[in-house]
Protein backbone atom coordinates (compact mmCIF):
# COMPACT_ATOMS: atom_id res chain seq x y z
CA UNK A 1 0.00 0.00 0.00
CA UNK A 2 2.74 2.32 0.85
CA UNK A 3 4.46 1.49 -2.42
CA UNK A 4 1.56 2.57 -4.48
CA UNK A 5 0.70 5.80 -2.30
CA UNK A 6 4.78 6.46 -2.83
CA UNK A 7 4.23 5.70 -6.92
CA UNK A 8 1.73 8.16 -7.41
CA UNK A 9 2.96 11.17 -5.89
CA UNK A 10 5.65 10.06 -8.30
CA UNK A 11 3.76 10.60 -10.90
CA UNK A 12 1.37 13.90 -9.94
CA UNK A 13 4.86 15.53 -8.91
CA UNK A 14 6.10 14.37 -12.59
CA UNK A 15 2.89 15.64 -13.84
CA UNK A 16 3.23 19.25 -11.78
CA UNK A 17 6.86 19.56 -13.28
CA UNK A 18 5.62 19.08 -16.96
CA UNK A 19 2.71 21.52 -16.58
CA UNK A 20 5.06 23.77 -15.77
CA UNK A 21 7.42 23.34 -18.18
CA UNK A 22 8.10 26.21 -20.82
CA UNK A 23 9.01 26.13 -24.28
CA UNK A 24 11.45 28.57 -26.10
CA UNK A 25 10.56 29.68 -29.42
CA UNK A 26 12.97 31.94 -31.49
CA UNK A 27 11.30 34.25 -33.95
CA UNK A 28 12.56 33.55 -37.55
CA UNK A 29 15.54 34.36 -38.17
CA UNK A 30 16.08 35.38 -35.03
CA UNK A 31 19.80 33.49 -34.88
CA UNK A 32 20.56 36.55 -37.61
CA UNK A 33 22.93 33.78 -39.01
CA UNK A 34 21.54 34.46 -42.38
CA UNK A 35 21.87 38.70 -44.01
CA UNK A 36 20.85 40.53 -47.36
CA UNK A 37 23.63 42.38 -48.85
CA UNK A 38 22.27 45.51 -50.64
CA UNK A 39 25.09 47.47 -52.71
CA UNK A 40 23.69 50.68 -53.57
CA UNK A 41 25.32 53.04 -55.81
CA UNK A 42 24.65 56.92 -54.55
CA UNK A 43 24.06 59.61 -56.90
CA UNK A 44 27.56 61.08 -58.35
CA UNK A 45 26.92 64.55 -56.48
CA UNK A 46 27.55 62.78 -53.26
CA UNK A 47 30.43 61.24 -54.57
CA UNK A 48 29.23 58.12 -56.55
CA UNK A 49 30.15 56.14 -53.92
CA UNK A 50 28.47 52.57 -53.36
CA UNK A 51 26.84 52.26 -50.17
CA UNK A 52 26.31 48.30 -48.42
CA UNK A 53 23.25 47.87 -46.42
CA UNK A 54 21.86 44.96 -44.57
CA UNK A 55 18.75 43.73 -43.91
CA UNK A 56 17.85 40.08 -41.97
CA UNK A 57 16.86 37.52 -44.55
CA UNK A 58 18.26 34.76 -46.53
CA UNK A 59 21.56 34.95 -47.85
CA UNK A 60 22.08 37.12 -50.80
CA UNK A 61 23.28 40.09 -52.80
CA UNK A 62 21.56 42.96 -53.78
CA UNK A 63 22.98 45.77 -56.44
CA UNK A 64 21.37 48.82 -57.15
CA UNK A 65 19.00 51.07 -56.18
CA UNK A 66 16.24 48.38 -55.69
CA UNK A 67 13.58 49.16 -53.03
CA UNK A 68 13.68 46.26 -50.67
CA UNK A 69 10.82 44.04 -49.58
CA UNK A 70 10.99 41.48 -47.02
CA UNK A 71 13.08 38.18 -48.49
CA UNK A 72 12.13 34.56 -47.74
CA UNK A 73 9.40 35.37 -45.57
CA UNK A 74 11.51 37.32 -43.07
CA UNK A 75 9.39 38.78 -40.73
CA UNK A 76 11.96 41.67 -39.47
CA UNK A 77 12.81 45.18 -41.02
CA UNK A 78 15.07 47.61 -39.76
CA UNK A 79 15.98 51.38 -39.88
CA UNK A 80 18.52 51.22 -42.58
CA UNK A 81 16.66 52.49 -45.77
CA UNK A 82 17.26 53.77 -49.57
CA UNK A 83 16.45 57.26 -49.51
CA UNK A 84 15.68 59.46 -52.68
CA UNK A 85 15.47 63.00 -51.78
CA UNK A 86 14.97 65.60 -54.16
CA UNK A 87 16.24 63.21 -56.88
CA UNK A 88 19.77 62.27 -54.97
CA UNK A 89 19.88 58.65 -53.60
CA UNK A 90 21.45 57.53 -50.77
CA UNK A 91 21.63 54.60 -48.37
CA UNK A 92 21.27 54.76 -44.62
CA UNK A 93 22.78 52.15 -42.65
CA UNK A 94 23.30 52.04 -39.28
CA UNK A 95 22.24 47.94 -38.34
CA UNK A 96 24.84 45.53 -39.07
CA UNK A 97 25.55 41.66 -39.03
CA UNK A 98 28.33 40.89 -36.37
CA UNK A 99 30.36 37.92 -35.21
CA UNK A 100 30.16 37.20 -31.87
CA UNK A 101 32.33 34.54 -31.90
CA UNK A 102 34.01 32.35 -35.06
CA UNK A 103 31.13 31.32 -37.07
CA UNK A 104 28.23 32.61 -34.64
CA UNK A 105 26.65 35.92 -36.02
CA UNK A 106 24.66 38.37 -34.12
CA UNK A 107 23.10 41.59 -34.99
CA UNK A 108 24.51 44.84 -34.29
CA UNK A 109 22.53 48.00 -33.50
CA UNK A 110 24.43 51.28 -33.27
CA UNK A 111 23.46 55.41 -33.19
CA UNK A 112 24.89 57.47 -35.81
CA UNK A 113 24.94 60.51 -37.88
CA UNK A 114 24.13 60.01 -41.68
CA UNK A 115 25.57 62.89 -43.60
CA UNK A 116 24.41 64.05 -47.08
CA UNK A 117 25.78 66.68 -49.02
CA UNK A 118 25.90 67.56 -52.18
CA UNK A 119 26.93 71.33 -53.20
CA UNK A 120 23.92 73.48 -54.23
CA UNK A 121 21.24 70.81 -53.54
CA UNK A 122 20.96 69.53 -50.45
CA UNK A 123 23.04 69.80 -47.13
CA UNK A 124 21.48 67.32 -44.42
CA UNK A 125 22.62 65.55 -41.13
CA UNK A 126 20.85 62.99 -39.72
CA UNK A 127 21.20 61.46 -36.43
CA UNK A 128 20.55 57.64 -36.76
CA UNK A 129 19.16 55.27 -33.96
CA UNK A 130 19.79 51.55 -36.05
CA UNK A 131 16.66 49.57 -34.53
CA UNK A 132 14.99 46.48 -35.97
CA UNK A 133 11.46 45.52 -35.94
CA UNK A 134 8.59 42.86 -37.16
CA UNK A 135 6.98 44.42 -39.94
CA UNK A 136 8.16 46.55 -43.23
CA UNK A 137 9.81 49.34 -44.05
CA UNK A 138 8.53 51.34 -47.18
CA UNK A 139 11.06 52.55 -49.62
CA UNK A 140 12.42 54.64 -50.90
CA UNK A 141 12.20 57.46 -48.36
CA UNK A 142 11.16 60.74 -49.66
CA UNK A 143 11.73 62.59 -47.04
CA UNK A 144 12.32 62.78 -42.90
CA UNK A 145 9.39 64.06 -42.15
CA UNK A 146 6.65 61.87 -40.06
CA UNK A 147 9.19 58.68 -39.67
CA UNK A 148 6.99 56.61 -38.59
CA UNK A 149 4.38 56.90 -41.64
CA UNK A 150 7.19 54.99 -43.14
CA UNK A 151 7.22 51.79 -41.69
CA UNK A 152 4.57 49.25 -41.40
CA UNK A 153 5.32 47.86 -37.66
CA UNK A 154 3.82 44.72 -36.27
CA UNK A 155 2.63 41.29 -37.75
CA UNK A 156 -0.59 39.18 -37.43
CA UNK A 157 -0.09 36.88 -34.23
CA UNK A 158 -2.91 35.39 -31.92
CA UNK A 159 -1.05 33.68 -29.49
CA UNK A 160 0.56 34.83 -25.75
CA UNK A 161 3.93 34.64 -24.67
CA UNK A 162 4.83 34.89 -21.57
CA UNK A 163 8.30 36.60 -21.87
CA UNK A 164 10.30 38.13 -25.04
CA UNK A 165 14.13 36.31 -24.38
CA UNK A 166 17.12 37.50 -26.38
CA UNK A 167 21.13 37.67 -25.72
CA UNK A 168 22.25 40.94 -25.35
CA UNK A 169 25.43 43.62 -24.99
CA UNK A 170 25.51 46.83 -24.67
CA UNK A 171 27.94 49.29 -24.83
CA UNK A 172 27.15 53.33 -23.47
CA UNK A 173 29.84 55.78 -24.60
CA UNK A 174 31.79 58.05 -21.71
CA UNK A 175 29.63 61.36 -21.92
CA UNK A 176 26.86 62.27 -20.73
CA UNK A 177 24.63 63.59 -24.00
CA UNK A 178 21.94 63.13 -26.89
CA UNK A 179 22.20 65.39 -29.97
CA UNK A 180 19.58 65.96 -32.08
CA UNK A 181 19.26 66.55 -36.22
CA UNK A 182 16.52 65.84 -38.50
CA UNK A 183 18.65 67.15 -41.15
CA UNK A 184 16.54 70.65 -41.31
CA UNK A 185 17.33 73.48 -38.79
CA UNK A 186 20.34 73.46 -36.59
CA UNK A 187 21.58 70.28 -34.46
CA UNK A 188 20.64 70.57 -30.67
CA UNK A 189 22.65 68.65 -28.08
CA UNK A 190 21.28 67.83 -24.77
CA UNK A 191 21.98 66.73 -21.56
CA UNK A 192 21.94 63.05 -20.52
CA UNK A 193 22.67 60.03 -22.02
CA UNK A 194 20.18 57.77 -24.21
CA UNK A 195 19.08 54.26 -23.86
CA UNK A 196 18.64 51.22 -25.69
CA UNK A 197 14.90 49.78 -25.70
CA UNK A 198 13.92 46.40 -26.16
CA UNK A 199 9.92 45.68 -26.53
CA UNK A 200 7.00 43.20 -27.23
CA UNK A 201 3.72 44.90 -27.25
CA UNK A 202 0.47 42.67 -28.16
CA UNK A 203 -2.47 44.33 -29.49
CA UNK A 204 -6.06 43.48 -30.81
CA UNK A 205 -6.55 45.58 -33.85
CA UNK A 206 -9.83 46.43 -35.71
CA UNK A 207 -10.61 48.60 -38.69
CA UNK A 208 -13.52 50.80 -39.37
CA UNK A 209 -15.92 51.09 -42.32
CA UNK A 210 -13.76 54.21 -43.63
CA UNK A 211 -10.63 52.20 -43.03
CA UNK A 212 -9.09 53.73 -40.13
CA UNK A 213 -7.24 50.89 -37.75
CA UNK A 214 -7.99 50.84 -34.43
CA UNK A 215 -6.20 48.88 -31.29
CA UNK A 216 -6.69 47.87 -27.67
CA UNK A 217 -3.23 47.11 -25.63
CA UNK A 218 -3.33 43.04 -25.06
CA UNK A 219 -0.22 42.55 -23.87
CA UNK A 220 3.28 44.70 -23.18
CA UNK A 221 6.45 44.35 -21.92
CA UNK A 222 9.12 46.94 -22.21
CA UNK A 223 13.14 47.85 -21.13
CA UNK A 224 15.27 50.72 -21.00
CA UNK A 225 18.85 49.70 -21.25
CA UNK A 226 20.87 52.45 -19.41
CA UNK A 227 24.35 51.07 -18.31
CA UNK A 228 27.08 49.23 -20.35
CA UNK A 229 27.52 45.62 -19.81
CA UNK A 230 30.93 43.78 -19.10
CA UNK A 231 30.44 41.61 -21.42
CA UNK A 232 27.03 39.54 -23.14
CA UNK A 233 23.70 38.83 -21.06
CA UNK A 234 22.12 35.49 -22.10
CA UNK A 235 18.86 34.35 -22.13
CA UNK A 236 17.14 37.82 -20.40
CA UNK A 237 13.53 37.97 -20.14
CA UNK A 238 11.22 40.63 -20.33
CA UNK A 239 7.80 39.50 -19.10
CA UNK A 240 4.85 40.04 -20.81
CA UNK A 241 2.12 41.65 -18.59
CA UNK A 242 -1.62 41.29 -19.73
CA UNK A 243 -4.37 44.02 -19.57
CA UNK A 244 -4.25 47.46 -17.46
CA UNK A 245 -0.63 47.71 -16.08
CA UNK A 246 -0.73 51.26 -15.27
CA UNK A 247 -1.56 49.58 -11.10
CA UNK A 248 1.49 47.55 -11.15
CA UNK A 249 4.68 49.25 -8.94
CA UNK A 250 6.93 48.49 -11.61
CA UNK A 251 5.02 50.39 -14.20
CA UNK A 252 6.70 52.94 -15.76
CA UNK A 253 5.60 55.98 -17.93
CA UNK A 254 7.10 54.78 -21.16
CA UNK A 255 5.06 51.53 -21.22
CA UNK A 256 2.11 52.94 -21.28
CA UNK A 257 0.06 53.32 -24.44
CA UNK A 258 1.17 54.99 -27.57
CA UNK A 259 0.02 58.34 -27.97
CA UNK A 260 -1.82 59.44 -30.78
CA UNK A 261 0.85 61.84 -32.25
CA UNK A 262 3.65 58.47 -32.07
CA UNK A 263 1.12 56.51 -33.49
CA UNK A 264 2.61 53.89 -35.54
CA UNK A 265 1.58 52.83 -39.29
CA UNK A 266 0.04 49.54 -40.92
CA UNK A 267 -1.80 48.87 -44.52
CA UNK A 268 -5.57 48.73 -43.80
CA UNK A 269 -7.79 46.95 -46.25
CA UNK A 270 -7.66 49.72 -49.09
CA UNK A 271 -4.59 49.03 -49.14
CA UNK A 272 -3.29 52.38 -47.74
CA UNK A 273 -1.03 53.16 -44.53
CA UNK A 274 -2.62 54.70 -41.92
CA UNK A 275 -1.96 55.46 -38.58
CA UNK A 276 -2.87 52.54 -35.65
CA UNK A 277 -4.53 54.32 -32.91
CA UNK A 278 -4.30 52.55 -29.19
CA UNK A 279 -7.48 53.75 -27.84
CA UNK A 280 -7.05 51.57 -24.50
CA UNK A 281 -6.46 48.46 -22.55
CA UNK A 282 -7.87 44.98 -23.44
CA UNK A 283 -8.98 42.85 -20.89
CA UNK A 284 -6.49 40.15 -19.09
CA UNK A 285 -7.55 37.77 -21.05
CA UNK A 286 -7.77 38.86 -24.78
CA UNK A 287 -6.29 37.05 -27.42
CA UNK A 288 -4.50 39.92 -29.36
CA UNK A 289 -4.37 40.01 -33.39
CA UNK A 290 -0.76 41.62 -34.12
CA UNK A 291 2.82 41.38 -32.28
CA UNK A 292 5.04 44.39 -31.99
CA UNK A 293 8.48 43.31 -31.28
CA UNK A 294 11.50 45.85 -31.37
CA UNK A 295 15.19 46.54 -30.24
CA UNK A 296 16.92 49.55 -30.90
CA UNK A 297 19.95 51.86 -30.13
CA UNK A 298 17.60 54.61 -28.98
CA UNK A 299 14.60 54.79 -26.54
CA UNK A 300 12.00 55.67 -29.04
CA UNK A 301 12.26 59.25 -30.03
CA UNK A 302 13.25 60.10 -34.22
CA UNK A 303 16.14 61.55 -35.13
CA UNK A 304 17.76 61.95 -31.08
CA UNK A 305 20.40 59.82 -29.47
CA UNK A 306 23.79 59.45 -28.16
CA UNK A 307 26.20 58.70 -30.91
CA UNK A 308 27.88 55.81 -30.93
CA UNK A 309 25.67 53.99 -28.07
CA UNK A 310 25.64 50.35 -29.43
CA UNK A 311 23.51 47.20 -28.58
CA UNK A 312 24.06 43.77 -29.69
CA UNK A 313 21.04 40.77 -29.95
CA UNK A 314 21.12 37.04 -30.34
CA UNK A 315 18.56 34.53 -30.06
CA UNK A 316 15.86 36.13 -30.04
CA UNK A 317 12.31 34.46 -29.48
CA UNK A 318 9.17 33.82 -27.27
CA UNK A 319 8.70 32.25 -23.89
CA UNK A 320 5.28 29.68 -23.44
Amino acid sequence: MTKKILTLLILISSCSIISNAETFEKLKYGDFENWVTRIIPESRVLGGHKKTLYEIAPTETITGNVPYSNKGGSPWATSNVLANVMGVVKGSNAVFPDERSAGNKCCKLTCLMEHCKAIGIINIDVVVAGSMFLGKMIEPIKSTKDPYSKMEMGIKFNRRPKALRFDYKLTIPEGNTRTYSSGFGKKKTYAGHDCAEVYIILQRRYEDAEGNIHAKRVGTGRRHFNKSTSGWVNGYDIPVWYGDITKRADYKDYMGLISKEKSYYATNSKGKMVPVIEEGWDSADATPTHILVMASAGSGTAYIGTLGLTLWIDNIGLVF
